[in-house]
């Protein structure tokens, strides 16, 4: 399992833009092969930046929706958007044991 987290910071003003292009695209994402969850987190001491979280069954996965056209044109307007670059990382679960 991976777990994906974008952190993203917008242009004053674009923050509903943004939230927009989210609701449009959410459903597909959560629906795309290898996927598990997805959600929007705001930050709260700063409404402009806006983290997204995605489980995925594997690396393959997640590169499978990044080459995807989902993924493309929803990048290509959300891009348009940002105020700074994004950033990108993706985490391994590592189980705790009791």
């Amino acid at each position: 399992m991976i777990k994906r987290i974008v952190r993203m910071k917008f242009k004053p003003g674009c923050e509903s833009s943004f939230i927009d292009i989210f609701q449009r695209s959410a459903l597909a994402i959560r629906s795309f092969k290898g996927c598990h969850h997805v959600e929007l987190l705001n930050d709260v001491n700063d409404p402009l930046v806006f983290t997204t979280l995605s489980f995925w069954e594997s690396e393959e996965a997640l590169e499978l929706y990044r080459s995807s056209e989902l993924f493309r044109s929803t990048w290509a307007k959300t891009k348009l958007l940002f105020d700074e670059k994004p950033q990108a990382n993706s985490y391994s679960y590592i189980e705790i044991l009791d």
